[in-house]
C-alpha cells in the first residue's frame, strides 16, 4: 500500500443495481489495493458504499472499473459520488467492513449456472470438490430458490441448515477468495448430500448418479432434484422411455425440454453463435433451436414441431449426472399435468410415484419454487423471452422514467406473474403459471408477499386487468382495499401495447405510438372480447383503430380447445348461410355434416344463429387455428395452448421466403376479414397446393394487412409496439417487421419481458404508475 501523501483526496462512491451477493465488495477491494487506495466498503439497504482516500487518478480510475469491470452476476446501475463526512480520517489500509443493515431494497442476483472455476474444481480429482453436486462461489449458484428473505445472508436461506467445516469457514471469511461470503458455500465435508431412492422411497446404496446413469440407459424415468424444482428425465432417444413419460404425465404432444451439452445440442440442432452465447450464459435458458434436417431427430420429442428446447447444465449435479449418462436427456418439469412443479421430498415421493422409476434427491430445502426460463432467437438473431424465471427473476428492468411511486401490477390469469415498479425500475416476477389452479395460485401469493418483503415494498397503486372474473384481478382488488392502495383498472391490451413500449425504452411525449396486440383473447375497452387490435396512443390513454373481425366463439372456451369451431364460424362469417358452397375442400376436417349420431355441426350451426354461449370475439389466435384446421392440423382437438398455431407456423417456415401474400380487393381488417382471405385458401385447398404454401401465403397476407392498417392510421417514421402470444410466431413477427419497414414505420419487439401474458404486468404497472 503506497504511503499517504498530501495530495491524496477523499470520496464517497454509492454503488446501486444487482451487487450484493456477487462478489462485489471482495472486487472493490482487490481493485482498490491495486490501485493503492485506502478505506473501506460495504453493504446497506441501497446497494453498496465505498469510502476511499488516495490519488484523485486512483480514484477516478476506481469510480471508471466499477462499472467496467464488476463481477460476472454483477449489474452497476449507477455510481453515484457522496460526501464523506468532515473531518473522516482515513484508515490504514483498504478493507471489506460489515453493515447490520444490508439488505433491505438491495437486490438479490438470479439463481446462476455453475461458473468455469467450479465447473473445473468439480472435475479435478485433485481437488477438494471433485464431484461435489452443490460446488458454487459468489459467480454462480443457487439465490432466489433457497432464499427466505432478506438480508442476503446465509441464515436467511435454506443452507442454515448446514454448519461449515473449517476450510469452507476459511473461505468464506477471506476476502482474496472468490468464496469470500458466498452464503450457499459448501463442500462434501459439510454441505447438502445427494443420493438416489427406488420407485418404493428406499434409498439405494452406491454412487447416486453412477446408478442414476445406468437405469436412465435402462429406459427409466427419474425425478431429478434441480434448483427450482424436480425434473423428470429420461433418455431422450429411447422412444419408449418418453412414451412412457408422456403417459405419466398426461402430456400427449406438447414439446418436452432437453438437457444436452454443445455437442449434443450441436448433433441434433443448428446452434448458432447467439444461441450458444444464450445456452452457455449464466441464466443457463431452454432455448428453441432449429432440428437439423439432415440428422433423423425423435420425432416424440416436439411432435409437429421444428424446433427443440435445449438447455446446458445449470449445476454441478446435472453436469455429473449428464457427464455420467453420456447423451441428451428429456429434463421436463416434475409434475403431473396442470400441476405445479414438484420441489419437496416427500411431495415429490407421492406426487410423482408411479411415474418415476427412481428419485435423485438431496436435502437442500427448495424454498421458492422458480421454472425454467425459455427463449427463442428471432430472424435477426435477437433475444424473444417466451417464459422468464429461473437465470433472469429478480433482476430489475430499467425504465425510461423517474419517480414513479410504488406501484404494485397483479398481471393477468394465465401465464401469471406480477410487477413491482417504484422509481425508476421494474422488478417482474417469475412466471408462475395459470392462476386456475389452486396450487398455483398458493405459490402466486406466496412469492408476491416474498418480493414484498425482499424490497420493503408497500404499494401506493395497484394495478389490475379490466376483467372482473380474474383471480390476479380480485386479489389486487382485495389488497387495495386492506392496505388503502390506488385501484387501477388497465384494459388488457393497453397493458400489452404499454409493456413493449417500456421494454423498448419508449419515454413518455415520445407519442404517439401505434399497437399491434394479437393474442388468444382479453376483454376489450368496449366490453367486448379482443384479441387482433391496432391501437394509437401512448402509455396514459390508447384507442382501438382497427382489428380483425370479431366472429363467434362458438361453445365459449370449448372453441380454444376444438380448432374446427373456429374454421366454422370463419366459414360462416366470411359467406353466410352457404358456406357449404365454399366449403368443400376442408368439409372433411368439420364433424360429419349429416350423421344423426353426431350432432356437433347442426348444434354449432344452431348457436351461431341463435346467438347462444357464441361471443363475437376478433381472436388472433382464433383465426389462425382455423387455418390450421383447414389444412387438417389439429382440427377436432388440440392438447396444450397454441398447438395448432404452432404446428402452422412450423409448416409455413421452409415455404414463406418463396411465396407472396393473397391479393385481397378489399381492406382485411376493420371487420371485414373475410371471404378475401377464404377464398384463396379454399382455392388452393382445392388445387391440392402443399399445405406449407398455404400456410405461408396466410402468414403473409395478415402481415400484409396488419401493415396496411398501420399505413392508414399512422404516418412514416411511427413507431410499432407489437405484443400479445401470437407475436411469439417467428415467421409472422419476421413478416410483420420486413412489412411496416417498407412502409417506413419503426417496429418494437419484446426483448426483455414475453410478449404474452408474462409481460402483462409491467404494462399494467407502468400505465397505473403513470
Amino acid at each position: 500500500m503506497a504511503a499517504p501523501s498530501c495530495l491524496d483526496e477523499g470520496r464517497g462512491l454509492r454503488v446501486r443495481g444487482v451487487v450484493q451477493g456477487v462478489g462485489f465488495r471482495p472486487f472493490v477491494w482487490h481493485l482498490a489495493r491495486e490501485l493503492g487506495l485506502r478505506g473501506e466498503v460495504s453493504n446497506d439497504g441501497e446497494g453498496v458504499l465505498i469510502a476511499a482516500w488516495g490519488a484523485p487518478h486512483a480514484l477516478d480510475a476506481l469510480t471508471r472499473r466499477l462499472a467496467e469491470e464488476a463481477p460476472p452476476l454483477a449489474h452497476v446501475a449507477s455510481v453515484e459520488p457522496l460526501s464523506l463526512p468532515e473531518g473522516r480520517a482515513a484508515p490504514e489500509a483498504f478493507r471489506i467492513v460489515h453493515s447490520g443493515t444490508e439488505g433491505r431494497g438491495a437486490l438479490i442476483p438470479p439463481d446462476a449456472a455453475t461458473c468455469p472455476a467450479c465447473l473445473a474444481e468439480v472435475r479435478d480429482p485433485a481437488q477438494r470438490r471433485h464431484h461435489h453436486p452443490f460446488a458454487n462461489c459468489t459467480h454462480c449458484g443457487p439465490r432466489l430458490t433457497i432464499a427466505h428473505g432478506m438480508p442476503w445472508d446465509r441464515a436467511q436461506t435454506s443452507m442454515a441448515a448446514f454448519l461449515l467445516c473449517p476450510d469452507c469457514a476459511a473461505e468464506y471469511a477471506d476476502p482474496a477468495d472468490r468464496r469470500f461470503h458466498a452464503q450457499p458455500i459448501a463442500c462434501l465435508a459439510c454441505g447438502p448430500r445427494l443420493w438416489i431412492e427406488d420407485a418404493q422411497g428406499a434409498e439405494i446404496p452406491g454412487a447416486a448418479l453412477a446408478h442414476a446413469a445406468k437405469m436412465l440407459r435402462e429406459g427409466a424415468v427419474l425425478a431429478v432434484k434441480g434448483l427450482g424444482g424436480f425434473h423428470l428425465a429420461c433418455d431422450a432417444a429411447h422412444g419408449a422411455a418418453v412414451a412412457a413419460l408422456r403417459t405419466g404425465k398426461a402430456r400427449d404432444a406438447k414439446p418436452f425440454a432437453l438437457m444436452a451439452n454443445l455437442d449434443q445440442a450441436r448433433a441434433w440442432c443448428a446452434v448458432s453463435p447467439e444461441a450458444e452465447a444464450l445456452l452457455a450464459g449464466p441464466a443457463a435458458p431452454i432455448v428453441l433451436l432449429p432440428r437439423r434436417a439432415d440428422v433423423p431427430v425423435p420425432e416424440a420429442l416436439a411432435p409437429g414441431q421444428d424446433h427443440l428446447g435445449v438447455m446446458l447444465p445449470a449445476t454441478p449435479l446435472h453436469h455429473l449426472l449428464l457427464e455420467a449418462f453420456g447423451g441428451p436427456l428429456v429434463m421436463t418439469s416434475g409434475n403431473r399435468g396442470g400441476e405445479p412443479q414438484v420441489i419437496d421430498n416427500d411431495a415429490a415421493r407421492e406426487r410423482l410415484g408411479g411415474l418415476a422409476q427412481g428419485f435423485v434427491m438431496h436435502d437442500r430445502a427448495i424454498v421458492n419454487r422458480l421454472d425454467d426460463s425459455v427463449l427463442a432467437l428471432d430472424e435477426e438473431g435477437q433475444v424473444m423471452p417466451l417464459r422468464r424465471a429461473r437465470g433472469y427473476v429478480p433482476s430489475a428492468i430499467p425504465l425510461p422514467f423517474a419517480d414513479l411511486p410504488p406501484t404494485l401490477a397483479m398481471g393477468g390469469e394465465l401465464k401469471a406473474s406480477f410487477a413491482l415498479i417504484r422509481g425508476s425500475e421494474a422488478i417482474v416476477g417469475p412466471h408462475v403459471g395459470d392462476l386456475e389452479q389452486a396450487a398455483v395460485l398458493g405459490d402466486y401469493r406466496a412469492m408476491l408477499a416474498l418480493y414484498r418483503q425482499i424490497f420493503a415494498f408497500t404499494p401506493e397503486v395497484i394495478a389490475v386487468d379490466a376483467h372482473a372474473g380474474y383471480l390476479s384481478t380480485q386479489l389486487g382488488e382485495a389488497m387495495a382495499a386492506e392496505c388503502g392502495a390506488r385501484l387501477v383498472r388497465v384494459g388488457h391490451h393497453h397493458a400489452h401495447m404499454a409493456a413493449c413500449m417500456a421494454d423498448n425504452g419508449v419515454r413518455e411525449g415520445d407519442e404517439p405510438v401505434l399497437g399491434l396486440l394479437l393474442d388468444g383473447l382479453g376483454l376489450g375497452d368496449d366490453g367486448a372480447l379482443w384479441g387482433g387490435e391496432v391501437l394509437v396512443g401512448g402509455y396514459r390513454h390508447a384507442q382501438r383503430v382497427d382489428g380483425l373481425a370479431a366472429v363467434p366463439l362458438i361453445g365459449g372456451s370449448a372453441a380454444m380447445r376444438e380448432p374446427w369451431r373456429n374454421l366454422l364460424a370463419q366459414l360462416v362469417h366470411a359467406f353466410g348461410p352457404d358456406w357449404r358452397a365454399h366449403a368443400g375442400p376442408v368439409m372433411a376436417h368439420l364433424p360429419p355434416d349429416a350423421d344423426q349420431a353426431d350432432p356437433r355441426l347442426r348444434l354449432a350451426e344452431a348457436m351461431i344463429a341463435g346467438g347462444t354461449n357464441c361471443p363475437p370475439c376478433s381472436s388472433a389466435g382464433r383465426l389462425f387455428e382455423a387455418v390450421a384446421a383447414a389444412l387438417g392440423l389439429h382440427a377436432a382437438r388440440q392438447t396444450f395452448e397454441g398447438q395448432a398455431a404452432m404446428a402452422l407456423e412450423a409448416l409455413a417456415r421452409p415455404f414463406v421466403a418463396d411465396e407472396t401474400a393473397y391479393r385481397a380487393q378489399s381492406p382485411l381488417l376493420s371487420g371485414r376479414m373475410g371471404a378475401d382471405l377464404w377464398r384463396p385458401v379454399l382455392a388452393d385447398c382445392a388445387a391440392g397446393l402443399a399445405p406449407g404454401r398455404i400456410a405461408a401465403r396466410f402468414h403473409l397476407t395478415l402481415a400484409d394487412a396488419l401493415a396496411d392498417s398501420v399505413a392508414e392510421q399512422g404516418r412514416a417514421g411511427q413507431r410499432v409496439a407489437l405484443s400479445g402470444g401470437v407475436m411469439q410466431n417467428r415467421v409472422l413477427l419476421a413478416a410483420l417487421r420486413q412489412a411496416l419497414r417498407a412502409r417506413g414505420f419503426v417496429p418494437l419487439a419484446h426483448r426483455q419481458v414475453p410478449a404474452n401474458d408474462g409481460g402483462l404486468a409491467l404494462g399494467q404497472g407502468v400505465i397505473a404508475a403513470l
